[in-house]
């Protein structure tokens, strides 16, 4: 663990680092971001595959990528920016035209976590309270960072709640292998959605340019929801420049593709469906008393 800066208000930020089978990961209190991952190409070149600032003030004067970041209550669009549950209408915080996106302006992303070290990895964790963004329940939230022996990265999540609510959380890394990507995503349906990146509840066979059921190059900007098969792997990232693989494994139903032109990096957001709280067809993302949220990614890296 070591400093890493302040926040205006003093509030110190940490960095910790873990490094085990070949694999170095850094990740700040600061809005739980994965700061950077290395590892080796294929000729045992170690360097950086994930997008990050060096500083502090990167993150805080450029939020809207988030890059690295922890996404919650919320990961991606609730429609409307509200949503019914048990009869009543719980009205969010809108930060994406009309919708929310991301658990609202001030999110899990922007918040500063408590952290402890645990066995080859740590261990972030924070209350969000009642009321928070406009989401309903106390909620008690732990996200666990480790490395395997093989140096995959898992990210397990956790929650419980004292009131009725609504909970999904991701990871927003932009991975950059190096050079042009290929991608495979294990989904023949995907989501369509409105002129606001809302669902509009179809799940549509994948065609043409969103079929990457076999693995092709990137080809130009994404931003959609695929809906995964079920076993594992979800998706695979393959850089042929530098041999670099990144495999996907994750207990969600749902990988949101985000690739920017502006950017090098691709983000893999595992998850559960968009707007889910307003889809009762969509898997469900309600957390209520006595239950517990739990979902774990895993980030396998490699080379061929």
């Amino acid at each position: 663990m070591e400093f890493f800066g302040k926040l205006d208000d003093g509030t110190v930020v940490h960095r910790w680092t873990v490094e085990r089978g070949g694999t170095r990961v850094r990740v700040l209190t600061y809005g739980g971001v994965v700061q950077s991952v290395r590892t080796p190409d294929r000729d045992g070149k170690v360097s950086h595959v994930a997008l990050g600032f060096q500083e502090l003030t990167g993150y805080l004067k450029n939020p809207d990528p988030y890059f690295g970041a922890l996404v919650g209550r919320y990961a991606n669009r609730i429609g409307g920016g509200s949503f019914a549950l048990d009869g009543r209408t719980y009205q969010l915080t809108r930060n994406a035209g009309p919708n929310s996106l991301h658990g609202g302006p001030r999110g899990f992303d922007k918040r500063v976590w408590d952290a402890e070290p645990v066995e080859h990895g740590v261990r972030l964790s924070r209350v969000s309270p009642d009321g928070e963004e406009g989401f309903p329940g106390r909620l008690e939230v732990s996200v666990t960072y480790t490395l395997d022996a093989a140096g995959a990265l898992r990210i397990a999540y956790q929650a419980v709640t004292d009131a009725p609510t609504v909970v999904a959380l991701t990871n927003h890394t932009y991975w950059d292998l190096g050079g042009p990507h290929e991608l495979r995503v294990a989904a023949a349906r995907w989501t369509p959605t409105d002129s606001t990146g809302v669902p509009t509840g179809e799940l549509a066979p994948v065609a043409g340019r969103l079929d990457f059921r076999t693995g092709r190059p990137l080809d130009g900007p994404l931003d959609h929801n695929f809906v995964l098969d079920p076993g594992s792997p979800a998706a695979e990232l393959y850089a042929p420049a530098t041999g670099r693989t990144l495999t996907v494994s994750t207990t969600e139903p749902g990988l949101q593709v985000y690739a920017d032109p502006g950017l090098t990096g691709v983000a893999l957001e595992t998850q559960h469906f968009p707007d889910s709280p307003n889809r009762p067809e969509f898997p469900s993302t309600v957390l209520r008393p006595g239950e517990v949220y739990a979902s774990e990614t895993t980030y396998a890296f490699g080379t061929r």
